[in-house]
């Protein structure tokens, strides 16, 4: 081979290889040293723009296991707090722009041409944009500064070595869920690091996380003394929600006060050994009870628009409700509303027979001298289900009526998360991802519609009963069904009867999907412990809150809620607890 001939790369020669005779370029790799550095720049410039797109990636979303942020002195933790509110500030700014965004998009083509960008321009730039990321930075920012200076500046009050604890796996439990490294097991607390590094395994209790790996079935905590958290999660909350609208505040209080009972309630019942059977469901039905009684009884102690979507889940005229209202409580009605019910053009002609008897009734009340002669003392059957003449055609009726307006409310909320955040599952096998959704939407919709019939089923049966004995009892019949005491009989008609049916209705909540039982529980919980805290306060028996009662809520809702997070986070609902790593972190 000559001189101007490129040089082949064969490799090292041995003395064997001494007479063999040199390959020919064809049957060799030609390397140019200028491609070669051309290659090799373009690897190293295609590792580097992926390491930035992972650094970008930490500051919108978190990794699971997070190591915890080492901060030894006040000034570290300014600058840790800092850091960390200005992320949770903007991120929380960033997903409430974009969720205004889609409910403005969704509705733009009802908006005038003329004012459609400064709608889109207050919806993603808007005050209630502003406000939002301000709260959640605030929260931040406050809390992290006082979680990590507690430990500096009251440093005699430092954690107890922690027990040696063995490591479990992922669908291990323990009394005890956290884990300790070997190493800082037997080292234990000093001064210089006041706290341990805990892995915390998610157990049963928050199997709902989709996480693929082991690494990821791991979070990490800073585990602190629990008044430090508690008390850095009530004063950052207290101040973090003063800067939403007064109309806004009690909502969230509500939810984080019930979301820090949760937590609560979970640890002690486990520390004790405490189990009680179906405890979501039992939470739902007390609070259903309380919701529907309010709805028929007291409206006022339920916010408008949440008995003005209870009316139209029970497919009942609103004109009916005023007649119940009115009815038990003064005995009476006001026939305007009855004359809209008979104005119905679907009421059957026996409906309006006996609703057209009822306003003479009203009009003209029947003598001392015929006795026999019922006026109910509520609405009657006739006004709740006008296009239907019996009340046992009303189950059936009312299911498949709530079922098909709800099928598509519901299958937006499985459908859309499962498409959009479970995108490599659905990427792998769709049609497995279509079909639990489908069926989960299915099911979320029948559990409704089993919710009115059993709540309209005893509410039409308690009332014929009624009317039954009455009637037994004022004929003199020898029937032994009349000699039942006049209390039990009028306990079918009283106020409190109004409160079972709800309570009864709540069952419903076995034919939904088991995982969701306890964040349905969670939603409904705040409405009914608002209702019972008006009825109490307007007879005197609680204290009036002022103008700082949903920041004292607030405080105390989340002084429990990161206690919990810190030290027993396992005890708080998956989507509490994501939430919270995305925007607190370890620590």
């Amino acid at each position: 081979m000559d001189s101007e001939s490129p040089t082949p790369i064969t490799g090292s020669s041995t003395p064997a290889e001494t007479d063999t005779p040199p390959p020919q370029a064809s049957e060799v790799i030609q390397f140019t040293p200028r491609r070669a550095m051309a290659s090799f720049e373009n690897l190293v410039a295609l590792a580097n723009h992926h390491e930035r797109l992972r650094e970008a990636r930490k500051i919108i979303w978190r990794d699971r296991g997070e190591p915890v942020a080492e901060v030894p002195t006040l000034r570290a933790c300014l600058e840790h707090a800092a850091a960390g509110g200005l992320r949770s500030g903007t991120l929380a700014a960033s997903i409430r722009a974009c969720i205004n965004l889609v409910l403005v998009l969704v509705r733009i083509h009802k908006v005038p041409r003329d004012i459609r960008l400064p709608v889109v321009r207050h919806a993603v730039f808007g005050i209630d944009t502003v406000r939002f990321g301000l709260m959640l930075g605030t929260f931040t920012s406050i809390y992290k500064f006082l979680l990590n200076a507690l430990p500096l500046l009251i440093p005699a009050l430092n954690l107890p070595t922690p027990k040696p604890l063995p490591i479990l796996s992922a669908g291990d439990s323990s009394e005890t869920p956290f884990l300790t490294d070997v190493e800082e097991v037997n080292a234990g607390p000093t001064a210089e690091r006041p706290t341990t590094l805990l892995r915390v395994p998610l157990k049963k209790r928050s199997a709902r996380l989709s996480l693929s790996t082991n690494a990821q079935l791991v979070l990490i905590r800073k585990k602190t003394r629990r008044w430090h958290a508690a008390l850095a999660g009530a004063i950052a909350g207290g101040l973090a929600i003063l800067w939403e609208k007064r109309g806004r505040r009690g909502v969230i209080a509500q939810q984080l006060f019930v979301r820090g009972l949760q937590g609560s309630y979970n640890a002690y019942t486990t520390k004790r050994n405490i189990r009680v059977p179906h405890g979501d469901v039992l939470v739902f039905c007390l609070a259903c009870g309380q919701i529907l009684y309010g709805f028929l009884l007291r409206p006022d102690t339920l916010p408008r628009s949440y008995t003005t979507w209870i009316g139209e889940a029970a497919k009942v005229p609103k004109e009916c409700v005023k007649m119940n209202l009115s009815l038990v409580r003064q005995g009476t009605f006001d026939p305007g509303d009855l004359d809209k019910i008979t104005a119905l053009p679907d009421i059957t002609p026996t409906n309006l027979t006996d609703l057209l008897t009822l306003r003479s009734q009203l009009l003209a009340p029947p003598s001392p001298t015929s006795p026999l002669e019922y006026f109910p003392n509520y609405a009657p059957c006739s006004a709740v289900h006008p296009a239907l003449t019996h009340c046992s055609s009303v189950p059936l009726d009312r299911f498949f009526a709530v079922f098909k307006w709800m099928l598509p409310i519901y299958g937006a909320l499985h459908f859309v998360p499962a498409v959009l955040f479970k995108r490599k599952a659905f990427a792998q096998d769709p049609g497995k991802v279509l079909v639990r959704a489908g069926l989960g939407s299915i099911r979320s919709s029948a559990f409704l519609g089993v919710f009115v019939v059993i709540y309209q089923t005893i509410y039409c049966y308690k009332h014929k009963l009624h009317k039954y004995l009455t009637l037994l009892r004022l004929t003199k019949s020898t029937n032994p069904l009349a000699g039942v005491p006049i209390p039990l009989v009028e306990a079918l008609i009283s106020k409190a009867s109004f409160w079972v049916p709800g309570f009864m209705a709540g069952l419903a909540l076995f034919v939904e999907e088991k995982r969701r039982r306890g964040e349905l529980a969670m939603y409904v919980l705040p409405k009914g412990l608002e209702s019972v805290w008006v009825m109490l306060r307007g007879k005197g028996w609680v204290f009036r809150t002022g103008n700082w009662g949903e920041s004292a809520l607030t405080a105390l809702g989340m002084a429990m809620v990161m206690s919990a997070y810190q030290n027993d986070p396992q005890h708080l609902s998956g989507f509490v607890r994501r939430i919270l790593y995305q925007f607190i972190g370890p620590n």
